[in-house]
């Protein structure tokens, strides 16, 4: 009998010593053959603690890249390259980065949902679940710009760049 496409797949994880991390948002027979599914801070948890020499990820670019930055020796495979993700497509980087640029003395806070490019540009990045600590451990005295989605804001003590609003 001829093994089904789950069994290929199971066997070609294990053949090439690989973990399958999913979103929440992909399919059921996506979730059902992966290692792990989570959202976006879980899934960056357990792109941590891989011990994998692949991770392949069904989800975003921004996902895969952060899984890349965490593991700079792993190979990261996003099956998708058309993957992508509104908000952290709805800032330039160049345009992010004048913006910053234009006020040096701020803390940069990102929300996790961003490319590569915005991370190395930010000081902190946050997730919707620890959005309010990581703004509150900065000193009330150290302006901050915040990069964020409009349901974030509200611990917003700061300067916002956001989709919404054009920096």
């Amino acid at each position: 009998m001829m093994p089904t496409v789950k069994e290929k797949i199971i066997q070609l994880k294990k053949d090439k010593n690989a973990v399958i991390l999913a979103h929440y948002y992909q399919e059921p027979d996506i979730q059902e053959i992966a290692d792990y599914v989570g959202d976006s801070l879980g899934l960056s948890q357990e792109a941590a603690k891989v011990d994998a020499a692949i991770i392949l990820f069904a989800g975003v670019h921004f996902m895969a890249e952060t899984a890349k930055i965490l593991n700079p020796n792993k190979k990261v495979i996003l099956p998708d390259l058309n993957a992508g993700c509104s908000l952290a497509d709805s800032c330039p980087t160049a345009i992010f980065k004048k913006f910053i640029e234009a006020h040096p003395d701020h803390i940069v806070i990102t929300y996790i949902n961003c490319s590569a490019e915005i991370k190395a540009l930010s000081h902190l990045v946050c997730t919707s679940s620890n959005a309010e600590k990581i703004v509150n451990s900065v000193p009330t005295n150290i302006p901050i710009i915040y990069f964020t989605p409009s349901f974030l804001r509200k611990y917003s003590k700061i300067l916002l760049a956001s989709s919404s609003a054009n920096p």
